[in-house]
C-alpha cells in the first residue's frame, strides 16, 4: 500500500546554528521548463531536491528530453530530442507552474496543449494574462481542461503586451514564448520578482536577447536559436525567509548561508520592526530573537514588497507577537485557509476576507493539523516548533514539492521534529483547510 508522511514535532525549543539554503524553488520551476527552447546541452546547477522539481524532470524525459542528473544538485538536460508538444494530462495537472511549457513549447515548437494548472489551492489562478500575450504575438489559444495554443505560421511574432496585472507567472511565460519569435516583443507592467530576473539571465546565457527583467518594462528581441551552456539557479528568498520566521516565532540565533541579502530587504524590514535582530554580510545573515516580539500590520504586495510566499509563515510569528496584528493579502484572494488549523493551536484570528486580525497570546499548544497548501504547511510547522506539546502535521506532500530536506536541516538547529509514514487510504480527497 502506498505511504504519506506526517510529521511530528515536539515544540518549545528555541532554534540555534547554522542553515544553508538551496536554489529557489520559484526560478526551478520556470528555468526548467525553459530548457525547451534551447538548442543544446543545458547543465543547470544549484537545483533544490524538490517534488516539483523531480515533476518536472519527469514531464521532460516523457515529453523526449534526456535528463542526467550529474549529482545532488546538479543536472543536464538535452531537449534536442523532444517531438511532443502535449504532456500527459496526469502530469502537468499535479503542478502549479504546469503553464510555462505552455511558453516553452509554443516558442520552440509553435504549439503546444497542457492542462490547466494544478498544485496548491488559495485562490482563483487565472491565465488570462498569459492568453493574452500568447494571442497578441499571433497564436491562436483555445481553454479548457487543456489549454491548447499554436502559433499562425508556425512561428510568434513580437508584440507589445500591457499586463492589465502585475503576475509573475504571464511575465515568465510570455518571455519564454518570445525570446524565438520573429522580432521584438515588450511588456509592459511586467513583475520584477528575483526569479523573473534569473530566468532571464539563465535564458541570455543560452543565446537569447532579453533586457529590463527586473524592471516593469521588458523587452525580448527574438533569436534564431539558443545554444546550451551552464547556469546557476540564485537561492530561494522564500526559504530564507521561513526560516527567518521560524527563529522569530522560537526565540534562537541562525546563522543563514548562500543567500542574497539584497533579495531579502522586504522580509527583513518586517522581522526587524517586530523586534527581531538581523544583519547582513557579503552572502549571510543572522537572525537573532532574544526578546518580546512586537505586533506589525503586514500587506503582501508584488516584489519588492512582502510577499505572498510568506504571509502565512509571518502570521504565525505575528500569533505570539504583543498586541493587535492586522495581515492584509493583496495578491491571492483565498490564502487564509490555514487560519483555522492555527486556532487549532490555540492563535487568536479572526478572518474578514482578504485581511485578518491576529491577537498576540503568550504561547501555542500542539495539536494535529492539516497542511492545505506548500506555505500553510511550512507555517504550521514553524507553529509546532514554537508551541508547547506535541503537533502532529498531515498533509506534508505539499510542503515536500517546495523545501528540501526540511525535517533534516530543522533537526541539525536543535528541533525536536521527526517524518514517520501513514499509510494511504485507497480513495484521497484534496484536503482543503
Amino acid at each position: 500500500m502506498p505511504v504519506l508522511n506526517k510529521y511530528i514535532i515536539h515544540g518549545g525549543r528555541p532554534l540555534f546554528g547554522e542553515v544553508t539554503i538551496s536554489g529557489a524553488k520559484n526560478a526551478a520551476v520556470a528555468i526548467i521548463p525553459a530548457a525547451l527552447l534551447v538548442d543544446g546541452v543545458c547543465r543547470i546547477e544549484n537545483i533544490p531536491q524538490i517534488s516539483d522539481v523531480t515533476l518536472f524532470f519527469s514531464i521532460l524525459d516523457e515529453l523526449g528530453a534526456r535528463v542526467r542528473v550529474l549529482n545532488q544538485h546538479a543536472v543536464e538536460i538535452d531537449c534536442r530530442t523532444v517531438r511532443s508538444t502535449h504532456p500527459s494530462y496526469d502530469m502537468a495537472r499535479r503542478i502549479r507552474a504546469s503553464y510555462y511549457l505552455l511558453g516553452a513549447l509554443l516558442g520552440r515548437f509553435g504549439e503546444a496543449t497542457v492542462a490547466m494548472p494544478g498544485g496548491c489551492n488559495f485562490g482563483v489562478r487565472p491565465i488570462d494574462q498569459h492568453v493574452k500575450g500568447f494571442r497578441a504575438m499571433g497564436a491562436e489559444v483555445t481553454e479548457g481542461n487543456f489549454v491548447h495554443a499554436a502559433a499562425r505560421g508556425g512561428r510568434l511574432t513580437g508584440a507589445n503586451v500591457y499586463m492589465d496585472v502585475v503576475s509573475v507567472g504571464a511575465t515568465m511565460n510570455i518571455m519564454m514564448a518570445a525570446v524565438l519569435a520573429d522580432g521584438t516583443t515588450t511588456i509592459e507592467n511586467a513583475a520584477k520578482e528575483p526569479h523573473i530576473v534569473d530566468l532571464a539571465n539563465f535564458l541570455n546565457s543560452m543565446g537569447a536577447d532579453i533586457k529590463g527583467a527586473g524592471t516593469d518594462s521588458i523587452r525580448i528581441k527574438g533569436v534564431e536559436r539558443l545554444s546550451g551552456g551552464t547556469y546557476c539557479i540564485i537561492p530561494d528568498q522564500i526559504e530564507a525567509g521561513t526560516y527567518m520566521a521560524a527563529v522569530a516565532a522560537t526565540g534562537g540565533q541562525l546563522l543563514i548561508r548562500n543567500i542574497i541579502p539584497k533579495h531579502m530587504d522586504c522580509i527583513s524590514a518586517k522581522l526587524m520592526e517586530m523586534g527581531v535582530t538581523v544583519e547582513e554580510q557579503d552572502d549571510t545573515m543572522l537572525i537573532r530573537r532574544s526578546g518580546p516580539l512586537q505586533r506589525a500590520n503586514v500587506k503582501t504586495l508584488p516584489y519588492p514588497g512582502f510577499p505572498t510566499d510568506m504571509q502565512p509563515q509571518i502570521t504565525v510569528a505575528l500569533c505570539l507577537a504583543q498586541g493587535t496584528s492586522l495581515v492584509t493579502e493583496g495578491v491571492w484572494n483565498n490564502r487564509f485557509k490555514y487560519v483555522e488549523e492555527l486556532r487549532r493551536m490555540g492563535a487568536q484570528i479572526q478572518v474578514d476576507g482578504r485581511v485578518a486580525v491576529v491577537e498576540g497570546v503568550t504561547q501555542l499548544t500542539g495539536a494535529p493539523v492539516q497542511a492545505c497548501d506548500l506555505r500553510a504547511g511550512a507555517a504550521l510547522v514553524i507553529a509546532g516548533l514554537a508551541a508547547q506539546g506535541e503537533t502532529e502535521l498531515t498533509q506534508v506532500q505539499y510542503i515536500e514539492r517546495g523545501y528540501e530536506d526540511l525535517v533534516g536541516k530543522l533537526r541539525q538547529l536543535g528541533a525536536d521534529i521527526r517524518v514517520e509514514e501513514i499509510p494511504e487510504p485507497e480513495e484521497t480527497e484534496a484536503h482543503i483547510c
